[in-house]
């Protein structure tokens, strides 16, 4: 049991509390937002910050426990009061709206004011742990109220009337779309059940779960409304548009292109003010600004401002990887990797991925060391390389390897190691790899010369510090370009998506569920 942790959370401008953790501060953002949400009374959905002392205090978004102390500072920020601005109704619109390129293309300060990570309040919030019921039309209360009421004293059971049930399910579907258009079903028990929870009067008597049947109209009111929205121009469901599948598909319902990692922003629409054109225009000054010394920050900027454009391309097209790397360059290094990752999933990639990693590390080395058979001897041979003296580095991909064969699959399948003595044999191995990370070495027993990663045959990052942040590179790469899990590695990729960057973490395959309560018994 852990020691007692406080921390002040600021409700709003003349409101705070002080809240106390008797074993020590939750382990995930998710935790600790269904912890303040239950003990300050909260109903209405709500992102935290924290309080950073490198700004001034500041007060930043709060995306990973690392920083949060024990006698620290959060604040709430109701997402009901942040605007919406890029998945509200009439945003949906503007994605068609055009102007002239000449106009939108402007000045530094501009491209600052106009870029995704400058207005947070643009993203959208990932799901809740904890799905809110949002507050329904006055007289739908009052008749929900009623029945509340009449539930529990046991009279007569409630049924609601047409127009109470479309207001329920117009509100709940108004409520999900803030965070998904696109819902797995276990999300939509999570709404079911937080429906039946704060309104038990709406209980279904001849369902098991309770819910059933407003599961089911809750998905073809989400439908209805996916049309709708289609023909407002938003783009997450215009690429699923019947002009956009392959024609002679006997399934349309088939190869739906929606966020299936966690994905925040899968596909954002355009900048306010922007257009295909203009962004066009930002993508051919980025291959002269990459070429150019000490212009760090300006392609930073214009990477920000052409996101939306680059995601549309990478989920509508996929290209190919050399395509794809000619048109977009400046993608391919360790601080745009990180940057990209961000700007989908809202998360620290490289950070996040190695101290989580180390957080994990002293469990995982006691699993395999408790492992029998052929793959404990197989995990005893790759661990028995790890010693005290050894680098932190050394000891990460010791720990990754003997991860890919805990899983029962081959760590060559993701670290493949050449000696440089042969370039041509060297070159046709690396053109065998469809995704992977390459060590090239002198001779098999030295220090690694070159460190980098392979798509689709190709070199796209070179120079690599060491493994394990080539493989948090590989893992970003994948979300930057929507690749699918390689299949002898999916199980490997798994672990590293749900258990180490804790994204989607609460669906898991069988395999990753036994080493997940394993971990954590």
């Amino acid at each position: 049991m852990g020691s007692p942790a406080f921390l002040k959370v600021i409700l709003g401008d003349d409101s705070s509390q002080r809240l106390t953790f008797q074993n020590g501060l939750p382990g995930t953002v998710d935790e600790l937002v269904c912890d303040v949400q239950r003990l300050c009374g909260l109903t209405s959905s709500f992102r935290l910050q924290f309080m950073d002392s490198l700004f001034g205090n500041d007060f930043m978004n709060l995306t990973s426990m690392e920083e949060v102390q024990d006698r620290g500072t959060i604040r709430v920020i109701p997402l009901v009061a942040a605007p919406q601005c890029s998945y509200s109704p009439s945003t949906l619109v503007l994605a068609n709206v055009t102007e002239s390129p000449s106009s939108s293309i402007g000045t530094v300060d501009t491209d600052i004011l106009s870029s995704p990570e400058s207005d947070q309040s643009c993203s959208r919030p990932v799901w809740p742990s904890i799905f809110s019921v949002p507050q329904f039309i006055y007289d739908a209360e009052l008749k929900l109220e009623r029945g509340n009421a009449a539930h529990r004293e046991g009279v007569t059971p409630f049924l609601p009337d047409s127009k109470l049930r479309s207001n329920v399910l117009e509100g709940l579907i108004q409520e999900v779309v803030k965070y998904r258009l696109y819902v797995s079903d276990k999300q939509w028990n999570d709404v079911g059940q937080a429906l039946i929870a704060k309104h038990p009067c709406l209980t279904e008597k001849g369902s098991m779960s309770g819910y059933a049947g407003w599961k089911m109209s809750l998905k073809n009111k989400l439908a209805i409304y996916r049309t709708h929205l289609r023909k407002l121009g938003c783009r997450e469901v215009l690429i699923n548009s019947a002009q956009n599948k392959p024609r002679g598909r006997v399934n349309a319902a088939l190869g739906i292109k929606k966020p299936k990692r966690s994905e925040v922003n899968y596909c954002p629409p355009y900048p306010i003010g922007e257009c295909e054109e203009s962004l066009e225009d930002l993508r051919k000054e980025l291959l002269l600004d990459v070429k150019r010394r000490d212009n760090r920050e300006t392609v930073r900027i214009k990477m920000e401002k052409t996101f939306a454009s680059r995601r549309y391309e990478v989920v509508r097209e996929t290209p190919m990887i050399q395509d794809f790397q000619a048109r977009w360059p400046a993608l391919f290094e360790v601080d745009e990797i990180n940057a990209e990752f961000k700007r989908i999933t809202t998360m620290p990639l490289q950070s996040r991925f190695l101290s989580q990693l180390d957080i994990l590390s002293d469990k995982l080395l006691k699993l395999f060391r408790n492992r029998g058979g052929q793959i404990g001897k197989r995990l005893e041979d790759i661990l028995a390389c790890m010693t005290e003296d050894d680098d932190v580095d050394g000891g990460r991909e010791c720990i990754l390897k003997a991860l890919c064969v805990y899983l029962n699959e081959d760590p060559e399948c993701l670290l493949r190691e050449f000696v440089a003595q042969d370039e041509i044999q060297v070159q046709e191995g690396m053109e065998e790899t469809t995704v992977g990370i390459y060590i090239i070495k002198a001779d098999a027993t030295s220090q690694a010369d070159d460190i980098g990663i392979i798509l689709e045959g190709q070199q796209v990052l070179q120079d690599v510090d060491n493994v394990p942040l080539a493989v948090a590179m590989l893992f970003g790469l994948i979300y930057a370009l929507n690749l699918n899990y390689p299949d002898g590695l999916k199980h490997t990729f798994e672990v590293l998506q749900k258990i180490v960057m804790e994204l989607e973490g609460t669906m898991l395959s069988r395999k990753v569920q036994v080493l997940k309560n394993k971990l954590f018994e």
